[in-house]
C-alpha cells in the first residue's frame, strides 16, 4: 500500500509539472467581440521582462495543434518567452481576414482580438513591449501579414510561411471569415503602391515604425499559389519604400538547398522562396529566432 501512494504521489507531481508546462486557456483578455479564444503557454524559466510571440495557427487547426506542432514551446523553454496562440472562432478554423472588422485598427474582428490578447500579456507578465512578435502558417500567415498592418505598433518584426498579402481575402460582399478564390490561385495582383495602400487604410493616419517582416512560400503550393509570395513582397516592398525586383542581397541555397533568400533594407524585408516546396513551408524554429534577434 505504502508503495503505491507513493506512486500515486509521483504522478500527481508529474502530473502538475506537466500542466505548469501545456497551454493555459485565458478567458478574460480584453474586448472580444469575434469571440476568438486565448490560450497562453508560459515557460517555467520566465525571463524578467520577457518578450512575447504571438503563433498562428492555420486552417483547421487548433492552438494545442499549432502549440504541439511548432518548436515555439522547446524554444520558449530555453530563451524564457511567453508564447501566444491564439484559436479561430470559426467552424473549419479558417481567420476572418476577408470582413472589414479584421483589416480595421480597433475594428473589433479578429486582429482586434488578437491584439487585445497581446496587450493582456504585456501587463499580466510585465513583457517587453519592443519584443513582441507575430508569425503563422497559411491562414494563421495571412493573419500574420494582417496583424502587421492593423497593428503595426505592437510588433517589432512578423514572419509568414505560405499566406497572402494583407487585404487579398477581402471580400466585397462583407462576408466573415470568407474565401476568396481569386486571391487563393494567385490572380490577385497588384503594384507595390496598391498593396501598400491596403495597408496604411488598415490604421489611417499613423506614421510610426512598422514591423520588419520576413516572407516564406514555396514554388510548389497548389493552396496559396506561388504567386501570393510575389503579391506579399510587392506591399511590404510598397510600404517600406523598395523596388520589389531589386534586392540588396541575393543568396541561392539558404538558408538550405533549393530555397532563395532575397533581402531588402538591411533585412527590414525578407524573400525566402522554396523552390520545389508546396503548402506550407516547414517552420524554422532557429531561423525565426535570429530574425526576432531572440
Amino acid at each position: 500500500m505504502k508503495f503505491f501512494s507513493q506512486l500515486t504521489a509521483a504522478l500527481a507531481l508529474l502530473g502538475n509539472s506537466v500542466m505548469a508546462q501545456s497551454l493555459t486557456r485565458v478567458n478574460n483578455f480584453g474586448a472580444n467581440p469575434s469571440n476568438a479564444k486565448m490560450f497562453i503557454y508560459v515557460p517555467r524559466n520566465l525571463a524578467a521582462k520577457p518578450p512575447i510571440i504571438v503563433a498562428i495557427h492555420y486552417c483547421t487547426g487548433t492552438a494545442q495543434a499549432y502549440f504541439t506542432g511548432s518548436p515555439y514551446k522547446q524554444l520558449a523553454d530555453q530563451k524564457g518567452f511567453i508564447v501566444i496562440y491564439p484559436e479561430s472562432p470559426y467552424s473549419g478554423t479558417c481567420w476572418d481576414v476577408s470582413s472589414r472588422a479584421t483589416l480595421t485598427h480597433e475594428g473589433g474582428g479578429n486582429s482586434n482580438a488578437i491584439a487585445n490578447m497581446v496587450k493582456y500579456t504585456l501587463q499580466q507578465y510585465n513583457g517587453d513591449p519592443t519584443k513582441v512578435f507575430v508569425t503563422g502558417t497559411s491562414s494563421g500567415g495571412m493573419m500574420t501579414n494582417v496583424m502587421a498592418a492593423t497593428y503595426p505598433d505592437l510588433f517589432a518584426a512578423g514572419i509568414v510561411y505560405s499566406g497572402t498579402a494583407a487585404g487579398c481575402f477581402y471580400s466585397q460582399s462583407g462576408g466573415t471569415n470568407a474565401w476568396n478564390s481569386s486571391c487563393a490561385n494567385g490572380q490577385a495582383r497588384g503594384t507595390p503602391q496598391v498593396w501598400a495602400k491596403m495597408v496604411f487604410d488598415m490604421y489611417p493616419g499613423y506614421e510610426g515604425p512598422r514591423p520588419k517582416m520576413q516572407v516564406y512560400h514555396g514554388s510548389a503550393d497548389s493552396t496559396l499559389n506561388q504567386n501570393n509570395y510575389n503579391e506579399t513582397i510587392k506591399q511590404w516592398s510598397g510600404v517600406f519604400g523598395f523596388d520589389p525586383a531589386k534586392p540588396d542581397v541575393t543568396q541561392a541555397n539558404a538558408p538550405q538547398s533549393r530555397y532563395t533568400t532575397y533581402s531588402w533594407g538591411n533585412g527590414q524585408l525578407v524573400g525566402v522562396y522554396a523552390q520545389g516546396v508546396g503548402h506550407s513551408v516547414p517552420m524554422r524554429g532557429a531561423d525565426d529566432m535570429k530574425f526576432f534577434g531572440l
